[in-house]
């Protein structure tokens, strides 16, 4: 079986139990949260810490911009997507946005940032609210296009979440099970339509913890019918699939943290992830370890293309787009 884990570390430096697994082959990456971060030199040690341990991992981090931002003290504190549509240069600033974002990310030694998010905000989802670039699917669609442009000139690999679109179901998948009760021609003519034209630029794809009834009884990350038949069938999407948090209450629906990841890389999943929850990611490890997973070759796509060296806030490039992005009032 091909598959791998994505999991977490508890502090700001790696411990002997954390150098230990991550030695283990079938872990392919780590994600570090705010408890990781002290500021940009220790990011940077860290990570240096953790490629030398293994180099081939790939690093991860949430930093979407507004209240979903992981590297806070001394890094720039980005608006949240949705007010960038209301500017008449919209796609201009956020482009803007994912270069400066991805600059930054890169700079600390981290491969990728979990973004865009792609889902549509329909003033229904507190938990995707304003981290949603629009409702609309076009205009989201032109947004997200743009941000990505950014991603990739700065030298990062797309991530789009969460498939095939979390902004209608209401409740929150990081406590309960979300529920979509519409048909799939109504998800196709709306959430599903930033997924499907920026499939070809994403290089990475997270699936939603939401049950989507009326298409499958399982949530989309544990679908064969969204990621098989849809994703990669329909829609002819060739890149990583990232679980969403299998520790989420949304993916207990499962059973423990070794079906969870099992029934996640079944359905189509490329890597699962298991944070916050150490003795979760060891239960998880050692099914893949009895199923003898390895890390597929596509996750290559998701290192870093660019190498940002740590004076990157005097390039010109740096300061033309932090002075647009201010002129606009998004930042300070």
């Amino acid at each position: 079986m091909q598959g791998s884990l994505m999991l977490d570390i508890g502090g700001t430096w790696l411990t002997a139990e954390d150098r230990q697994i991550l030695r283990q082959p079938e872990v392919a990456g780590l994600i570090i949260f705010a408890r990781n971060i002290e500021s940009p030199r220790q990011v940077r040690e860290l990570c240096a810490s953790i490629r030398a341990v293994r180099p081939d991992l790939i690093l991860a981090v949430d930093q979407e911009g507004g209240r979903v931002q992981r590297l806070r003290q001394g890094f720039l504190r980005l608006p949240a997507m949705r007010a960038l549509a209301d500017n008449d240069n919209a796609e201009a600033l956020a482009e803007q946005c994912g270069w400066l974002m991805a600059t930054e990310v890169l700079a600390v030694g981290l491969d990728i940032s979990f973004a865009p998010v792609l889902d549509l905000d329909h003033q229904r989802s507190a938990v995707v609210g304003s981290r949603a670039f629009e409702g609309d699917p076009a205009r989201a669609t032109a947004l997200a296009g743009a941000f990505i442009r950014g991603l990739r000139q700065a030298g990062m690999a797309a991530t789009g979440k969460h498939f095939p679109g979390h902004g209608w179901a209401e409740a929150d998948s990081h406590v309960a099970i979300p529920t979509d009760e519409r048909s799939l021609e109504q998800i196709r003519s709306s959430d599903l339509v930033p997924f499907a034209r920026l499939a070809p630029e994403l290089d990475g794809m997270m699936p939603a913890h939401v049950i989507y009834p009326q298409v499958d009884n399982q949530p989309a990350g544990f679908s064969r019918r969204w990621l098989q038949d849809i994703l990669r069938g329909e829609l002819k999407y060739s890149g990583v699939i990232f679980s969403d948090d299998l520790s989420m209450a949304g993916a207990h629906v499962v059973g423990d943290a070794a079906e969870r990841i099992e029934a996640a890389l079944r359905a189509g999943c490329d890597m699962g992830l298991v944070c916050n929850d150490r003795a979760a990611a060891e239960l998880a490890l050692e099914r893949l370890q009895r199923l003898g997973a390895t890390p597929p070759q596509s996750l290559a796509r998701m290192r870093r293309r660019a190498f940002p060296g740590i004076e990157y806030r005097q390039e010109p490039r740096w300061l033309q787009a932090v002075a647009a992005l201010r002129e606009a009032q998004l930042i300070d």
